[in-house]
């Protein structure tokens, strides 16, 4: 399971976590913009923007999880299991586009989520699988830039674009139910308690942060969509890029998983594998892993960007400490 959020300051940024029991060795992976990109039913797409993301290089192709090109547009792919439902047919009308070309489809053509709904609008998505390997992930999307955010699932009823005013994702069930959900929790505040119980009773607020009771602490993804929503809409901090990224990681972080709570087979947990932090405006994409909290950064700007092959960083995945003595 993973959770998606947007925030924005005086630049606008855009990450995810990637929550689940084993990695594929995943890479920081930046696309130059000559890279050629060889999709299965239409023409390659040899000049395009440059991008940069979490993916999963493969015979030389990014299976990008998430990502954000130069103009500022990002995307992410999270589990959408059950509910996800891809063509199995061609079509003479619209472009043929793999699940897992999809992300790089948009970003690589897309400068704005308005140009990505006229694109999306033209798209048929198949449940072609890279390979006999890799299955055919079930996924929804999160396609958002400084101005708007939308959410789009293929469903058995076709392909749904969803207003996406939260700017937040996490998994099942579908978007406008897990929007339909926060009418349950308009109670919350973050302000101190007012006595609405009974006015003839003297009840005390006890605490701080009593506003926020009912928020949900469980790691379901109907539960951390409410808990991210609510940390996101209430997030304040300075427009500092050390501000506003220390803030954007502990907007997830207040969703991240731990070994050993959410067991899924036998001795096998899901975690929070890496928890990421775009800066769309500026292409720099921040990431911690579990076991490395220190946030670490790539410039995508710092890479030749008229270059045709993939840069690729591995990911610093072992424990950090700054010992001041």
């Amino acid at each position: 399971m993973c959770t998606a959020a947007t925030y924005k300051t005086k630049d606008f940024y855009f990450g995810r976590t990637l929550d689940y029991e084993y990695s594929y060795q995943e890479q920081i992976t930046i696309t130059p913009r000559n890279y050629c990109f060889s999709f299965r039913n239409t023409c390659d797409l040899t000049n395009h923007y440059a991008l940069i993301g979490m993916a999963y290089v493969v015979k030389e192709f990014p299976l990008y999880y998430d990502a954000i090109n130069e103009k500022g547009l990002g995307m992410a792919g999270l589990n959408f299991v059950g509910n996800a439902k891809y063509n199995n047919k061609l079509s003479d009308t619209l472009d043929n586009i793999a699940q897992f070309e999809f992300i790089p489809w948009i970003l690589t053509q897309c400068a704005t989520v308005e140009e990505a709904i006229i694109k999306i609008k033209k798209i048929n998505i198949l449940d072609t699988p890279f390979n006999e390997i890799l299955p055919v992930a079930q996924l929804h999307w999160i396609i958002a830039d400084a101005n708007k955010a939308i959410t789009v699932e293929a469903v058995a009823e076709g392909i749904k674009i969803y207003d996406n005013p939260v700017g937040v994702l996490t998994n099942n069930p579908s978007f406008e139910k897990q929007m339909f959900n926060l009418n349950n929790y308009q109670h919350l505040s973050s302000k101190n308690l007012i006595n609405t119980f009974a006015k003839d009773l003297d009840l005390k607020a006890y605490s701080r942060g009593m506003g926020g009771i009912g928020l949900p602490g469980d790691l379901s993804s109907q539960s951390r969509f409410v808990r991210v929503a609510f940390v996101k809409m209430n997030s304040i901090s300075k427009d500092t890029e050390e501000d506003s990224v220390s803030q954007f990681f502990h907007i997830l972080n207040s969703v991240d998983q731990q070994r050993g709570c959410c067991e899924v087979e036998e001795k096998k947990y899901e975690i929070t594998i890496y928890t990421s932090c775009c800066n769309a405006t500026k292409g720099v994409y921040y990431y911690t892993t579990y076991n490395n909290h220190q946030i670490n950064a790539v410039d995508m700007h710092k890479a030749d960007l008229e270059s045709d092959i993939l840069v690729c960083y591995p990911l610093l995945v072992n424990e950090k400490i700054n010992y001041q003595n």
